[in-house]
């Protein structure tokens, strides 16, 4: 299945700050003069209209924003690193790996969502040069950049859906509609992923899509399911082709309405066209007129078809533009669920203890703060220690009974407690 795709991203890390003084001729008292990092490249998703699946996500699932260069002397600040972009095609709901939440909607082109941003450049000691302080051998390393496993799905962005039991001739009628060339076979399930079809209608484009077969129960997953019934859910008008030549084609036509009510309410509102396929066989035209006045009484209008001798074809096609022109122009595509936001609390942290007695402290900023501080510069590690007043973090600690000596993780750092 090429609608789904589960892929790695990582934004750049900041470039550091560096420690530097002026070293001139004539000038004896040069002041600091550490340049800046520069910021770490960001990861961006971004619509190309030209994909129409996540084919490309098989080939390579892991992707990295270039990092940020190091300041240098005389205050120049780094190069910032190079964006990452990751193509999608239209269509693309994007969500967070491990709870699912949805992160971004995809729909019209060149849309983007920032999914990894990149990590500010450390801060040279030029920075942190006060009246106090006028020679500061303190400076911070880039922050890291950030990096989370994401979930893709695609549903299809077409006007017209084909819908059906497998086998009832929905690849055959699309491929003689339109460019598309999907397999086709005398078998259930022979198209496991949709086809996408153009189809010219004077000086116009309709895109129509052959769905994967239903069976019973696929609103809970079986069969082909979900992967189904998602790409359902964008289509504006829904042609749902019957096997004239079933045992009892009302049957499927009643399962396949109740197992789209079953997946979304909003799936039954969507205009629908039913239609009888395979009157080129004797079977489908002896019973086409009983077929025809159960689903008047049922309010439809159906219409009868031979997809392979191409028999009303046209006319199938002419009536789903006037159902597609009849609909308002601002017809919303689905109703998506709610947009989560990546950032959380930065401020937030936990301690917990280890198995060994240690202490461990978790938190987005605490970690970032470790990862970015000079452990060689006495200044650097001063200052960390303010930040852990300044966040409650000590406090923390000694109400959780730290005690001198101790050892407490941070990050990847193991520190030594001590007043």
């Amino acid at each position: 299945m090429f609608d789904e795709a589960k892929i790695h991203v990582c934004s750049g890390d900041g470039g550091n700050g560096i420690v530097h003084f002026r070293r001139e001729k004539y000038v004896p008292r040069g002041g600091p003069s550490g340049g800046d990092g520069g910021k770490g490249g960001d990861v961006y998703l971004v619509v190309r209209p030209t994909l129409n699946t996540l084919i490309a996500f098989s080939r390579q699932t892991h992707f990295r924003a270039e990092d940020g260069q190091h300041g240098g002397s005389t205050n120049k600040t780094g190069h910032g690193g190079e964006d990452r972009i990751i193509y999608v095609p239209p269509g693309t709901i994007v969500r967070h790996a491990d709870t699912g939440d949805v992160l971004a909607d995809l729909v019209e082109p060149d849309q983007r969502v920032l999914v990894a941003k990149g990590g500010r450049g450390g801060r040279g000691n030029a920075r942190f040069a006060s009246s106090t302080n006028q020679a500061p051998r303190i400076a911070e390393k880039g922050e890291p950049g950030e990096e989370r496993w994401l979930r893709l799905e695609l549903k299809l962005l077409a006007d017209v859906g084909i819908v059906g039991v497998p086998n009832a001739g929905k690849s055959t009628l699309l491929s003689v509609i339109s460019n598309a060339r999907p397999k086709i076979a005398d078998y259930p399930f022979t198209t496991l992923q949709p086809n996408l079809g153009v189809v010219l209608i004077g000086d116009r484009d309709v895109v129509f899509a052959d769905i994967p077969g239903l069976v019973e129960g696929a609103h809970s997953g079986a069969g082909l399911g979900h992967d189904f019934l998602r790409h359902i859910q964008r289509t504006r008008v829904l042609i749902h082709l019957l096997d004239g030549s079933a045992d009892d084609p009302l049957a499927d036509f009643h399962q396949i309405n109740t197992e789209l009510a079953l997946f979304d309410d909003q799936l039954g509102s969507k205009p629908q066209i039913v239609v009888v396929n395979k009157m080129d066989l004797p079977h489908a035209q002896e019973y086409w007129p009983l077929i025809r006045e159960e689903l008047e009484k049922l309010g439809h209008h159906p219409m009868s078809i031979s997809a392979v001798t191409q028999l009303n074809v046209r006319e199938v096609v002419n009536r789903a533009v006037q159902e597609l022109d009849a609909l308002p122009d601002d017809l919303p595509v689905v109703a998506e669920m709610p947009v989560y936001q990546l950032d959380e609390d930065p401020l937030a942290f936990t301690i917990s203890r280890e198995m060994d007695g240690s202490f461990r402290v978790s938190g987005k900023r605490i970690e970032r703060a470790v990862a970015m501080t000079y452990w060689d510069y006495d200044q650097a590690v001063t200052r960390f220690q303010r930040i852990l007043e300044t966040m409650g973090i000590t406090a923390a600690l000694e109400e959780a009974g730290v005690n001198n000596g101790d050892t407490v993780h941070i990050g990847d750092m193991e520190l030594e407690w001590g007043d």
